[in-house]
């Protein structure tokens, strides 16, 4: 049900938080990552990881 997704033979959204990049996804049109229990489970704190990069990717730089 993601808003941004648009239908490609790739991973499944939630392998783009640890992944990366979506090699389909190309336009940001809403997320559902911040409301997943999923990512509160595994401490993420980031979003659109389809479009902007993995949640190591989105951290800041130490």
């Amino acid at each position: 049900m993601c808003p941004s997704y648009v239908h490609c033979n790739e991973e499944i959204a939630y392998c783009l938080a640890v992944s990366g990049k979506s090699i389909c996804i190309q336009e940001e049109q809403g997320c559902l990552c911040p409301g997943c229990p999923v990512l509160d489970e595994e401490g993420f704190q980031h979003a659109y990881y389809c479009t902007r990069g993995s949640e190591t990717e989105q951290r800041p730089a130490k």
